[in-house]
Order: structure tokens, then sequence, then C-alpha cells
């Protein structure tokens, strides 16, 4: 039996970043990093041959080193206005100073050199107020598909190169309470012992970390989800936006329901992508920095954000199971349609898709959405695609593609003991699986902190 001062679950920005800063803070100390996926250089997903998703037991694009941001387009978002609910946790002040930290360690591996950051512009803030549209603010640092996959290679190989023991394929079953720390059991059998546990699991973990706050007497509440579909059109279409801010994350209000849905996840000539979530195959999208492997096409997340009310406690289920009857229409994959033929109320067929002036960059089955998406959230997607076709026009053109479904279902949120995220003595809770974070920056941001609270650094002041 292995035995370590403190081990991180899962290997995603997160628990890299915590690695990285308590060497750094401890360099005695003994680390190891247990991920139930691969090695990021030997992940590699079928469906990018473009022969569709043949549902691995484990996802390469979900799961694996450098988490589930490892083949994201690479972009992070320099402040707290977005992105998770860290400013709020721990203040704006103390959250954006371990951002900078992020954002420190990324330029100093970025072989690129530093990446470009896209600033706020008021033109477009101001074209999207005119239009009942809002623009979030904020700087965005764009590295690309392909430079954020080597950034993170280098910053996993540092993390090795310290003394930190890297396990793969160790999927972490239960953890349980014992003299001077923790066991942690594992699928494969072995068993690891620690004074302090990281949990860093991510979206993928969210079952793993009710269990353990189940079992340990650790209160939780629901967070919101998010369900919409993954828009692809000409990139020319967004091109005003995506050359003066990069990424246009825009918030609609829509006048049917008055629902809140927005724009996210924008990718700038990218691609479309499947990634398996438990066996639930749903839409994302990526982009590269390089110019040679761009795309003629833009694509989007159109998400209507959805909270539920008591006595109903079970909104990832729900999000899982309108995903599951998508998979079901369209024979194991990922469907896509037509905007026109759903305003037409036809589903979309292989002749049609043929004949379609946007090429789709992910192959699909071709079908009719509204037999999947509930009343309210179609209705809810429909009338922001023409909002948007105001400020961006070509946006409603019956040529788009809508793939379905794109799901956000964030972890649930836990009682934390304290400022330091511990759920119990010794066991600390960071990133997307912590149902605070929602995006690269403040993942990172959070397992420095974290990491500056198990050692009593006094970088930036750990709340306690």
């Amino acid at each position: 039996m292995k035995k370590f001062d403190t081990v991180i679950i899962g290997g995603g920005i997160g628990g890299l970043m915590a690695a990285y800063r308590l060497h750094k803070n401890s360099p005695d100390m003994t680390i190891a990093i247990t991920e139930r996926g691969n090695e990021l250089e030997k992940r590699n997903c079928p469906a990018s041959k473009n022969n569709g998703c043949i549902h691995c037991k484990i996802c390469s694009i979900t799961s694996g080193y450098a988490g589930a941001g490892a083949f994201s387009d690479g972009k992070f978002n320099l402040g707290t206005a977005y992105g998770g609910t860290l400013g709020e946790e721990l203040g704006d002040d103390v959250a954006n100073l371990y951002i900078d930290e992020v954002d420190k360690i990324l330029n100093e591996y970025c072989t690129s050199g530093v990446p470009k950051v896209f600033k706020s512009n008021d033109e477009l803030r101001l074209k999207c107020i005119q239009n009942n549209l809002r623009l979030l603010d904020m700087n965005v640092k764009h590295l690309g598909t392909d430079n954020n996959y080597l950034t993170m290679q280098n910053l996993i190989n540092v993390i090795r190169a310290t003394g930190t023991e890297l396990y793969s394929f160790y999927d972490c079953v239960d953890i349980e309470k014992q003299d001077g720390g923790y066991a942690l059991n594992y699928a494969n059998g072995e068993t690891f012992e620690a004074k302090n546990i990281i949990i860093a699991t991510g979206r993928s973990g969210a079952n793993f970390v009710s269990e353990f706050c189940k079992s340990n007497g650790v209160k939780m509440r629901s967070n919101h989800i998010d369900i919409g579909v993954r828009v692809e059109m000409k990139d020319i279409i967004w091109r005003e936006f995506s050359s003066k801010i990069y990424e246009p994350k825009i918030l609609y209000k829509t006048k049917t329901f008055e629902d809140r849905c927005r724009m996210f996840c924008f990718n700038q000539g990218g691609l479309v992508s499947a990634e398996n979530n438990h066996g639930i195959i749903t839409a994302n999208g990526h982009s590269y920095a390089q110019a040679e492997k761009k795309t003629d096409n833009c694509n989007f997340a159109i998400l209507s954000s959805i909270r539920f009310t008591e006595p109903f406690n079970q909104p990832t289920e729900y999000a899982e199971n309108i995903s599951r009857l998508a998979n079901m229409i369209g024979n194991g994959n990922v469907l896509v349609q037509r905007f026109g033929d759903l305003i037409r109320g036809r589903r979309t067929n292989e002749h049609r898709l043929s004949q379609n002036t946007v090429t789709p960059t992910l192959k699909a089955t071709a079908g009719d959405i509204s037999l999947v998406l509930p009343h309210r959230i179609l209705t809810n997607i429909i009338e922001t695609i023409y909002a948007l076709d105001k400020v961006a026009p070509g946006t409603a053109n019956d040529d788009t593609l809508l793939y379905g479904c794109e799901s956000k279902y964030y972890s649930i949120r836990p009682e934390f003991m304290n400022k330091k995220f511990e759920l119990i003595d010794g066991v600390y809770i960071i990133g997307d699986g912590s149902g605070i974070c929602r995006g690269l920056s403040q993942s990172g941001a959070m397992g420095i902190y974290v990491a500056d609270c198990i050692t009593g650094a006094d970088n930036h002041t750990c709340q306690i």
C-alpha cells in the first residue's frame, strides 16, 4: 500500500495546478495524482476520424490528464464575471489574484509565446443592448486547442519531474477514514493512504462526489442545469464579434417565458465534437489556433437555464434523460437538424443535409430535435436564435445547423466546512466537481488556493 501526504483525485487543470503549487510551497511533500482516464499524449477519440462515437468505456474527450478541457479551444476567462462563483466565495479581489496566478503559469509553459488577450468592446456591447441582449464583459485569453494541449503537456511534464507520482486508469470508488488520514480504494483493487485528499473529479465525477457527501453527512444543494443545442454556421456571420473579442458570451431573457438563455463556448473556425458522458453522447465544440486547421464554420452553444424547486431534486437525471432520448432517436448518436426544417416542422434527412450550404463538421444523425427537447426549452432556443440574428444577420438562416443535445449539468453544491473548501477534515474539493466553477481559469485558481490552504502558505491570504 502506497502512502502519500496528499492524493489528488483527478488530473484536470484544477488537480494539476494544485499539485504544481503544493510542490512549490512544500518541496518535501509526497504527492500523487490519480486519474480515471489515460495520459494526455495517449488520449485519442475514434470519432475524430469522423467515424462517429463508438461509446468507449472511458471517454478520451472528457476523461484523462488535462481533464475535459484538454481538447477545448483553450479559452481562459481572466476575471470572475462568468465561469463560476469563486468570486462570491472568496471575494473578487482574492479570486482574481488566484486567476492571475493561473495566467502566469500558463504564460510560463505556453511554447507558442504569450497568447493574445481579447478585451471588451463598447461598440459591440451597445449593439447588443439596443437589441435586448447582454454581452458579458471580460478579458479572454485564447490558446487554441493545439496550443492548450501543448501547454498542459508541458505542465504535466514539469509536475512529473518534481517527483509527484501520476497514475492513469485509477478510478477511485470510495474513501475510508482511518487513523491519521484516509484510505482511497480504486476499481483496480489497489488502495492508497493519504493525510490529505483533494477531490478534483470535474463534472464527470458528480456521482462520486454525491455518494461521498451522503456517506459522510455533508449536506448538498442542487445546482441549475443548462439544456440546449450546439449551433453551426458560416464563420463570416459572427466575424465582427470574433475578430474583436474572440468569444461573444451573450445573455437573452426570452419574451415567451422570461427564461434566461445564453450563448456559450464560441469557436471561431471551429469543429463540432461529440463527447461521451457515462454512455450519453452529447455535442460540444472546439477550435484550433493554427490557421491550417481552421474551418469555414463557427459554432457555439445556446443553452436554456433551468433551476428546479421543491419537491423535485434530480436536475442532473432530468438533463441526462433528455440527452438519452436524443441518442435513442439518433441511433446512438448526436442529432443534427437544419434551422429551416425545424421552423417548418419537418425533420432533416440526408438529402436536405447534403444540399445544405453549411457543411457539418461532425458526423451526426439527421433528424428532428423537436421530438427531443421540451416545448419550453425549444421555444427559448428558437427565440434566442432570432434575437441573435439582429446583431449577427444570418444566424437565423435556413441552413444554420442545430446539434442536439448539448447539456451542462453541474455538480451538486456541497456545504463546505470552511473557506478552505473542506468537506470533512483533510478532504478538500475543487473545480467543476465542487459546484463552484464553470471553466478553466476558476478551476485552476481553486486548485492553487486549496494548495495554499493545505500548506499554510500566505501568498494571498487563505480565508479560513
